[in-house]
């Protein structure tokens, strides 16, 4: 792959034409941008008053018009299998956040007053993973902050800033990390779908979330339950406390639904995710060997989403999993490369920023430093017991004890130092990224022990400043720029694809 930066437009790093792959490969690209329209058509035609009431209702609806852009520069340069299973992650997350808006709008009593469907939707955190919802399935679970902005950030950059200022303008400060302080923003603004009977909040993944819950709270005047996460959560003394949080937590949607915890269908559905976490295993263990068959931003973004997501409920996600599955195997026998050129095994750390979740793919295009793994794909990998009632919801707590954002950010040194050191080993690494989220105090106290260590280990440490959710305080460009000087002026390399070096997306999408 050669020169792709010259396909982009000034300043907005959007194609000027689709990208020639070879016509197989370029056939596949276009077929699946079909789909990713096809889908969102979809969605419009379900319930096209609502959609189009929504459309102008709320200031987000409009980035999703940018979905098929977004799913374009996140298979930049792909080719072969791993194309196939990049787009196939990628419209499995397009038919499920479309089913997401549709059912929001439906539900919306602002849009539609007196509707049957809104009381049936219990509305929860982003960061609160969809599994023991699974026992209710008379129920709707709806992620509040997922579809308004957290999934929105990642399709547009450009949303977020309104919802800033506006929670600036309202006394929270401006040094909050921009994840809540955006979601408060959301709420201020009056843009949530007005819809549930209640809601779960929590304390993941830092004290930001607590306080976006008590503005949530304010604003929605919905029955709420805090849902607590031990911190220090490796130690065997916190896991009878997170048991009866989830007991806890029962108990409330039983009492706000009138709803019985079904352990049947939650028996089920976690023998689902438990087949999903087989097929997600045996990526990591592919990206081991010295043949990876997936890298880049699809093995994270697909990862997050559906652990929180799917909940063992939706088979689709089974379905896609079985497919990736299938293709990745017979292109590992193959030992088929992964891109043109792999230079550097790469683990990303640290939580990744919103509004560039394809710098994944830059990475590998513009510098052939392929992401064998990162820390959002890197949380929960235990088993749920689909026998016993008991130790069933003691692997649950522990798995919420590791969920995004939170695994390797909380509960102590050794997850977050130790743990990268043993992820390097594992994947044979020579080069980490290490986010530096300038708006988040978990790492700042960290950084010489990071740089000490990664020199007693020759490994390449590159720090990359980012603002989560705020392209204004340190752009794209700007991370950029802070690779490409280590690897011109420290390892003295040459880039795979040199038109990649220097760009400007500062309009973008």
């Amino acid at each position: 792959m050669a020169e792709y930066g010259k396909l982009y437009k000034e300043h907005t790093a959007i194609l000027k034409h689709r990208e020639w792959r070879g016509f197989k490969d370029t056939a596949y690209d276009y077929y699946r941008w079909l789909v990713t329209w096809k889908d969102m058509i979809k969605m419009v035609l379900k319930a096209p008053v609502s959609t189009v009431k929504g459309l102008w209702k709320y200031r987000w609806m409009c980035s999703y018009l940018s979905t098929p852009a977004f799913v374009d520069r996140h298979v930049a340069g792909l080719r072969g299998p791993h194309l196939r299973m990049a787009h196939l992650h990628y419209n499995m997350i397009v038919k499920h956040a479309t089913g997401l808006i549709h059912t929001s709008f439906v539900a919306d009593e602002k849009i539609n007053p007196g509707n049957k469907i809104s009381k049936k939707i219990v509305l929860m955190d982003e960061i609160v993973p969809n599994e023991v919802f699974s026992g209710f399935p008379n129920i709707i679970p709806i992620p509040l902050q997922t579809i308004p902005i957290f999934l929105t950030s990642m399709v547009d950059q450009q949303i977020t800033p309104p919802y800033l200022e506006v929670t600036e303008s309202f006394g929270v400060p401006a040094d909050v990390c921009p994840l809540p302080s955006a979601e408060v923003g959301v709420a201020i603004e009056d843009d949530y779908p007005k819809m549930g009977c209640c809601i779960v909040a929590s304390n993941m993944p830092c004290d930001g979330s607590i306080m976006n819950s008590s503005f949530l709270d304010r604003r929605l005047q919905l029955p709420v339950h805090l849902f607590n996460i031990p911190l220090r959560y490796k130690g065997e003394d916190v896991q009878e406390y997170a048991v009866d949080e989830i007991k806890s937590l029962i108990e409330f949607l039983e009492k706000q639904t009138g709803e019985k915890f079904d352990w049947d269908a939650f028996f089920a559905a976690m023998k689902n995710y438990n087949k999903q976490l087989d097929y997600e295993l045996q990526k990591w263990d592919v990206n081991k060997t010295p043949y990876p068959q997936m890298t880049g931003a699809a093995f994270w973004l697909y990862r997050i989403y559906y652990f929180n997501l799917s909940g063992g409920v939706d088979k689709r996600f089974l379905k896609v999993d079985e497919k990736v599955n299938k293709i990745m195997m017979k292109a590992y026998e193959k030992k088929t490369p992964v891109s043109k050129e792999m230079r550097h095994r790469t683990v990303v750390w640290s939580c990744p920023a919103n509004y560039y979740t394809s710098f994944a793919n830059w990475l590998e295009n513009c510098w052939g430093m392929n992401v064998v793994m990162d820390m959002e794909t890197m949380i929960s990998y235990l088993k749920i017991d689909t026998e016993d009632k008991e130790q069933a919801l003691k692997d649950l707590a522990k798995t919420y004890q590791r969920s995004i954002m939170r695994t390797h950010t909380k509960g102590g040194y050794a997850n977050v130092v130790d743990e990268l050191w043993r992820i390097v080993e594992e994947y044979n690494a020579d080069t980490v990224i290490m986010y530096d989220q300038i708006s988040c105090k978990g790492m700042d106290g960290l950084t010489g022990i990071f740089d000490d260590q990664a020199r007693e280990r020759n490994i390449n440490f590159i720090w990359v400043k980012q603002d989560l959710m705020d392209p204004r305080t340190i752009s794209r460009r700007d991370m950029r720029e802070q690779v490409n000087k280590y690897m011109q002026t420290v390892l003295q390399e040459e880039p795979v694809d040199p038109s990649l070096l220097d760009f400007e997306d500062d309009l973008a999408w």
